[in-house]
């Protein structure tokens, strides 16, 4: 039997051990996907069978934040509300690429096809903005705004700074869709920092 070192948590308790997870999963079926090894049907069901790992990345971020005194009710609210508009994201992807590939639509079939992945990315927008609203906590709903306004200059700068290049034909277009990625990229990372910080003793 190994004991727990106090205060640390095993490796199976930790979020990063389980977002980590996710990332390489979805790694791993891009990579699958971009050589051919597997077809669009067996990526999305791998895909679908990945995100289940969002569930114990959800249950371990609660512990932590609750050991660490930062859950609140809108908290709560808030990972179901998002976990839910993730899957229907996934689910929604997979379904708009599989039909677009194997079906001949007409330029308003596609249109509503392509509604499928993006209802859900709608989802998760209100999903945050409800959390500012609802959240009680002065602190908590300051860092929240805070980590919503990197991730908002994360996406302005490299938008510009890409745009800038694109137009000089000095790196190829990219597809829009990478704007809300971006942004949720630059707000988990600030949220990360503000966190570590708080452990370090730097909130004031």
């Amino acid at each position: 039997m190994t004991t727990e070192a106090p205060g640390r948590p095993g490796l199976f308790r930790r979020p990063s051990t389980w977002g980590a997870s996710i990332f390489l999963a979805f790694g791993l079926i891009l990579l699958l996907r971009i050589t051919d090894a597997i077809d669009a049907t067996t990526g999305f069901i791998l895909m679908v069978a990945a995100m289940t790992l969002m569930f114990p990345l959800v249950k371990t971020a609660l512990a932590r934040q609750k050991a660490q005194g930062y859950l609140s009710p809108a908290i709560t609210r808030y990972n179901r509300r998002f976990l839910l508009a993730s899957f229907g994201y996934v689910l929604g992807l997979g379904l708009a690429v599989t039909i677009n590939d194997r079906v001949a639509l007409s330029d308003g079939e596609t249109i509503l096809i392509a509604l499928l992945p993006i209802i859900p990315v709608f989802g998760m927008i209100w999903t945050m903005a409800r959390y500012i609203v609802e959240e009680e906590d002065e602190y908590l709903r300051h860092r929240a705004i805070m980590a919503s306004l990197t991730g908002l200059g994360l996406v302005l700068t490299f938008g510009t700074f890409w745009g800038f290049l694109e137009t000089f034909e000095v790196v190829p277009h990219i597809w829009a869709w990478w704007v809300f990625p971006a942004w949720a990229i630059g707000m988990g990372i600030s949220q990360c920092w503000l966190a570590f910080r708080d452990r370090t003793g730097g909130r004031s």
